[in-house]
């Protein structure tokens, strides 16, 4: 048990509690900001209505994680990561190597997690396989066994924290066994517990990497792809989920299959797919001219250039600069690559000559794709599973401090097309009086 990161979690939680008591009792009531029609028929976009105290996305900062910049840590470990969503502070070295040694004690995955798995037909995606598991472990849940013994609210977070735990300490072995099952790289690779998670996970993949560089990117990528404030598909999805009282099985499947979705996570490879295309419609690695010619002559015909343009950030993705960098200095030769920073120099200037995108500029998937590729692991089906092992640790951090706070139930309100309708017409009679006075 990693009694330093729940201690330290377990210390702060009370003032959360009063904290958030107070600012109900005393500016409940208060109107913040309101709803334009827009955002009832655009998917609730850009509507404040959830607390996520974990991350947020600025129009102009991209990601910051409890106040501090995504690109200031890029060099720190997954682990030090999920510590500091879920207490707002970076580990000393004791606590880390204390949490690193408690998911080693509970990575072991239960044996019919395989047979379920294996069971399985050979055609499945592998995010089907993903989520499947995942439910699959949900008779392990901690979490359910104390809520039918009749757990207190206040102690809830309690199993929520052992439930989440136990899924980020299995999920890299089960990943690389979907992995290597699915597209035939050979037996599952036992874990090694002198690793770090990220570490482990690349080697039990299978994957060559002789100079460590693999391992480098992997850390870097579950860093970078691990939260993502609670507004976007998937944690949203977890969100409500879990807001049901349902344990973290039940919600991070869930979520995962909202992450599945093409215009959520599983736009990484669809990035890939548009650089390789381009590469095999034009013939060759292309000039700068000829991809300039090839994006201008699919936007004219009403495409889109795969990975420009973002739901929330007005600004390039400091995500995306994280994998340009590390890309730039360990791989600057590789063909693809090449492809991504050419599109990047070139694509943001004719969205905005044709006023194709508010957002002209690039996300974190026109870039991500391409590191992998060049590693070796080309299966883009595959890619958004390595989304989806890096955002259950800030999945796990959010529904435990869900828990912590006794967040209420989700439950906004829809209203129907003629109820807009109405409204709308009232407020034309009130303006067509308000003239006639």
């Amino acid at each position: 048990m990693s009694k330093i990161l729940k201690e330290k979690l377990s210390s702060q939680i009370p003032a959360l509690r009063e904290e958030a008591k107070s600012i109900i009792k005393n500016h409940g009531g208060k109107v913040i900001d309101s709803v334009v029609i827009d955002q009832l028929f655009g998917g609730m976009r850009g509507i404040k209505g959830l607390i996520c105290d974990t991350s947020s996305v600025g129009l102009d900062t991209g990601l910051i994680i409890r106040g501090v910049p995504i690109l200031e840590l890029t060099e720190k470990l997954p682990e030090e990561i999920f510590y500091l969503l879920l207490t707002g502070e970076l580990p000393d070295e004791k606590a880390l190597k204390e949490f690193q040694d408690d998911l080693h004690k509970r990575d072991e995955v239960p044996a019919y997690v395989w047979d379920v798995l294996n069971a399985m037909p050979k055609d499945s995606h592998p995010m089907v396989m993903f989520s499947t598991a995942i439910l699959a472990m949900e008779k392990e849940s901690e979490f359910r066994k104390a809520y039918d013994e009749g757990i207190s609210k206040d102690k809830m977070w309690e199993p929520m924290y052992d439930d989440c735990i136990n899924i980020i300490a299995r999920v890299p072995q089960i990943a690389s066994f979907i992995y290597r099952k699915k597209f035939n790289k050979g037996d599952m690779i036992a874990p090694d517990k002198k690793l770090d998670w990220a570490a482990n996970f690349a080697m039990m993949l299978g994957v060559k990497d002789e100079d460590g560089t693999f391992a480098k990117l992997m850390r870097l990528y579950m860093v970078l792809h691990s939260d993502h404030e609670g507004g976007n598909a998937s944690a949203f999805t977890n969100l409500v989920v879990s807001s049901t009282l349902s344990d973290a099985y039940y919600a991070f499947s869930g979520a995962l299959n909202s992450l599945a979705g093409p215009l959520h996570g599983l736009a990484n490879q669809e990035c890939l797919r548009f650089i390789l295309k381009m590469r095999e419609v034009i013939g060759h690695t292309p000039t700068d001219e000829e991809v300039r010619n090839y994006c201008q002559n699919l936007l004219d015909k009403g495409g889109l250039v795969s990975g420009y343009g973002h739901a929330v950030l007005r600004i390039t993705d400091p995500r995306f600069t994280a994998f340009v960098n590390f890309g730039t200095n360990t791989i600057p030769g590789d063909e693809i690559f090449k492809m991504v920073k050419q599109l990047f120099e070139i694509v943001p200037n004719l969205l905005i000559t044709q006023g194709k995108a508010k957002d002209p500029w690039p996300n974190v998937d026109a870039a991500s794709g391409s590191m992998l590729y060049h590693y070796g692991v080309k299966e883009y089906e595959f890619y958004t599973v390595l989304f989806g092992v890096s955002r259950i640790l800030g999945f796990s951090a959010q529904i435990i401090l869900a828990r912590a706070m006794g967040n209420a139930l989700i439950r906004p309100k829809s209203v129907t097309t003629e109820w807009i309708k109405s409204r709308l017409q009232d407020r034309y009679i009130k303006i067509i009086k308000q003239k006639k006075t």
